[in-house]
């Protein structure tokens, strides 16, 4: 390091050299200058002809060490230490400090992750192609798109008691039961939203309860007969669940829910307070080993929606049109598939006088929209898994059936149609009579084989049926013909071609009931990635 500083030493007085040669005759301060660095030069090389020698020759043994250095040594030493700091300070060697300081923020990352539990990722993309045909004879349905489904998870442990998750999804943020993007809009960028947020606990002094809050996935049973498999409800809800050591019965479990969905704004002179539409539920579950290869899990559940009228108010605004506004949307709320409920819609016309003379302007807009039913769903569903003996051929069969209990049970709240005014006039219209009658719906599905390995195969049948009256037909499941007032049948078939890749088909055939309309068929061509 010493002649390293000398060196550098006699590089910088050379060209101090080389410089003052090159100035001009006749400057005797500049010649005299020249002789000194002259004179410097020597020396300096006299030094490093002696460094080299000592560097050359053992020390003693009896070396008194640094603290005895000749002061020439102390300080050529001093120097190669001031020089040693700058060059560390080069940018030459900044490529090794930032190395360090990343791995030090990596370190300081783990660090922050191990205090806080930790963290898994996982998501999926999906390609679809999606040709219709059949149905209405004027070929209104018939269509062939493109769509994309991606979602990304992030699940936290958060020590002994507590999980946490965000789920991020593309898809319309006004449908709340569909993820799917159509492969339209002139290229434009696709919306992602907040599809899950919640935190759950499950306290250790009593580990058969659990606590969930915030907008997170289904804590009770169903099928696509009642609750599409893409909406994530919002609000809380509790799981008291326990495990049996019994020969039959294995658990028991009861799962209640209270999920807030639209808050309106009181309308009365005296009272314009605000009020939570909400959801109230709950659901009994039981699991029963009947056979060492059969087991049956039974599910009996209750659905009460309060203040569902929000919902056909933001139905029939969504679909809404008027010559100032020919497209659907803005959306106050859309809907994967047409709603069938029976529903009083309320519309406004404005006029306009001249000269004692009144006239239509075209443009109307929606003052009022209720359903003719209430909606409080008894829903039972009963779920066999039978092992067949070959692990990638499980059988699985499931019966759903829910009934309406307060079908038409809106009919006496439905609201006269206001008075005309000089400036509107209203009108109310009926998509549909209800009839409570119609308040059944049945699912029976059955699926042979899983989708777990490389080379897994499984095939599937759904037969559907929903009276008109039956459930809400937004909430359902959203790729049969209509929410309700529907016979459907869905066949599936899904191949696991790598541990992260699958391969799907399903087709779905469907009508209206009670009519003779052609069955509208559906195919769904699916290429899911998995990580």
């Amino acid at each position: 390091m010493r002649k390293v500083v000398i060196v550098v030493a006699v590089l910088l007085s050379v060209n101090s050299l080389v410089q003052a040669q090159a100035a001009p005759p006749g400057d005797a301060d500049l010649r005299s200058e020249v002789e000194q660095l002259k004179q410097l030069v020597r020396e300096q090389q006299n030094r490093i002809d002696a460094l080299e020698k000592e560097h050359q020759t053992p020390a003693p043994s009896n070396s008194a060490g640094p603290s005895a250095a000749r002061p020439a040594d102390r300080q050529a030493s001093d120097s190669a230490a001031t020089v040693a700091t700058n060059l560390q300070a080069t940018p030459a060697d900044k490529s090794a400090q930032n190395a360090g300081s990343s791995d030090e923020r990596i370190r300081n990352l783990e660090r922050q992750i191990k205090g806080i539990g930790p963290i898994s990722f996982s998501g999926d993309v999906r390609l679809r192609a999606e040709p219709f045909f059949g149905g209405p004879s004027d070929q209104s349905l018939d269509r062939a798109r493109a769509r994309v489904r991606a979602r990304f998870n992030a699940i936290a442990n958060l020590g002994e008691q507590f999980r946490a998750g965000l789920t991020l999804a593309s898809g319309d943020i006004n449908d709340p039961i569909s993820t799917n993007q159509n492969l339209t809009g002139f290229y434009a960028r696709k919306a992602v939203a907040l599809d899950q947020a919640f935190v759950e606990f499950t306290p250790k002094q009593f580990k058969p309860l659990t606590l969930i809050g915030g907008k997170f996935r289904y804590p009770w049973y169903n099928t696509e007969l009642t609750w599409d498999k893409d909406l994530n409800p919002e609000g809380a809800a509790e799981t008291l669940a326990f495990n049996l050591d019994t020969p039959v019965l294995k658990r028991v479990a009861l799962v209640g829910f209270q999920l807030p969905f639209a808050e309106m704004v009181g309308t009365a002179t005296t009272d314009k307070r605000i009020t939570q539409a909400i959801t109230y539920g709950g659901q009994l579950q039981t699991s029963w080993q009947l056979a060492p290869r059969l087991k049956l899990s039974a599910y009996t559940g209750y659905y009460d929606f309060r203040s569902s009228d929000s919902i056909a108010l933001a139905l029939s605004r969504a679909s809404s049109r008027n010559p100032q506004t020919p497209f659907t949307g803005v959306l106050p709320l859309a809907s994967g598939n047409p709603v069938q409920d029976s529903t009083y819609t309320t519309t406004a016309s404005t006029i306009i006088t001249i000269g004692g003379t009144a006239y239509p302007t075209g443009v109307t807009s929606i003052t009022n929209a209720q359903f003719a039913s209430k909606f409080g769903l008894f829903d039972n569903i009963a779920r066999f898994d039978i092992d067949t003996g070959h692990p990638r051929l499980p059988l699985t069969f499931i019966g759903d059936y829910v009934q309406n209990t307060e079908a038409c049970g809106n009919l006496p709240n439905i609201v006269a149609v206001p008075s005309n005014t000089s400036t509107q006039t209203f009108k109310q219209t009926l998509n549909a009579p209800c009839n409570s009658h119609q308040r059944r719906g049945y699912w029976a599905e059955g699926t042979v084989g899983r989708l777990q390995r490389k080379g897994d195969l499984q095939l599937g049948y759904a037969r559907i049926y929903i009276e008109r009256e039956a459930v809400l037909g937004n909430f359902n499941y959203s790729d049969i013909r209509q929410g309700t007032n529907v016979t459907q049948h869905r066949f599936i078939s899904f191949y696991q071609l790598d541990r992260s890749v699958q391969l799907g088909f399903t087709a779905l055939v469907g009508r209206p009931l009670g009519t003779t309309e052609p069955w509208l068929t559906r195919l769904q061509f699916d290429t899911i990635y998995i990580f």
